[in-house]
């Protein structure tokens, strides 16, 4: 299966930029979940209606992306810290409430240290989690510790890896990152690391080695979907229609080259 981040740019409805989607040949989405970003332009918590709108176009809604503004807050002893873990517990009920099997979420980054308290806070979600049989897949950034600190300790069937190609490219090459936590995977997130923000440009325009990129996640026996994770900010120069026929292009390299390593 081959999927794509649904807010990769551009201002349109959702239902015309479902429909590109659909159109451009992808069979499924990854949807960001809250208002942010600009998210809500057209209104009334549209991010809710996504999941719908995305179903009646014909596309499999692979995971949500939990709100990122203020991720660096799961450790802190106030109320900030308690007001994201009632995020993410809502983000919990929402997939299971919407039948989206996955969530993703960013740790802190290595600026703000574990502690037992951020742990705590994890481990109550993670029993939201079993209990409503829902998948947290936890994303690479520039948050390493804080990542293999949490894999480490929570030993759950609900608590995994999603893996960013180009995050870990870009902060941390030289850590093998699916030899640590390849059995856990549970998302992938594929973009190249070049352009104006030295990251989200289309697979096969910056430095990454794809193919063994591909290779060694086809080595980790993942079987779901190959997902994009590119934005437009380097292609103003096409239309989202144009942007998304050629995203669809670099994933059928990508998928064949995962393939052709099974």
């Amino acid at each position: 299966m081959i999927t794509i981040y649904d807010w990769f740019g551009y201002e349109m409805p959702i239902k015309e930029r479902y429909h590109l989607i659909k159109r451009a040949g992808f069979e499924g989405v990854l949807l960001w979940w809250s208002d942010g970003f600009g998210r809500d332009t057209y209104g009334r918590n549209d991010y809710r209606n996504g999941p719908q709108i995305a179903r009646e176009e014909g596309l499999y809604v692979e995971n949500i992306h939990t709100p990122v503004q203020n991720q660096n807050n799961l450790w802190l002893n106030n109320l900030d810290g308690e007001a994201l873990t009632d995020c993410y517990m809502q983000c919990v009920a929402d997939c299971a409430e919407y039948e989206i099997p996955t969530m993703v979420v960013h740790l802190p980054d290595e600026n703000y240290t574990y502690n037992t308290l951020g742990l705590d806070r994890i481990k109550k979600i993670t029993e939201k989690a079993e209990q409503l049989s829902v998948n947290v897949a936890l994303e690479n950034l520039r948050n390493l510790a804080n990542l293999t600190y949490v894999l480490d300790q929570v030993d759950s069937e609900r608590i995994g890896f999603c893996y960013d190609c180009g995050h870990h490219y870009r902060y941390y090459p030289d850590v093998d990152l699916l030899s640590m936590y390849g059995s856990r995977l549970m998302a992938l997130h594929m973009h190249d690391i070049g352009g104006s923000y030295a990251q989200h440009q289309l697979p096969f325009d910056g430095p990454i080695d794809w193919s063994t990129a591909m290779k060694n996640i086809a080595e980790k026996n993942y079987t779901g979907a190959t997902a994009i994770e590119a934005m437009n900010w380097d292609y103003k120069h096409l239309s989202a229609e144009e942007f998304l026929q050629e995203a669809f292009i670099r994933a059928k390299r990508l998928e064949t080259l995962r393939l052709s390593n099974k």
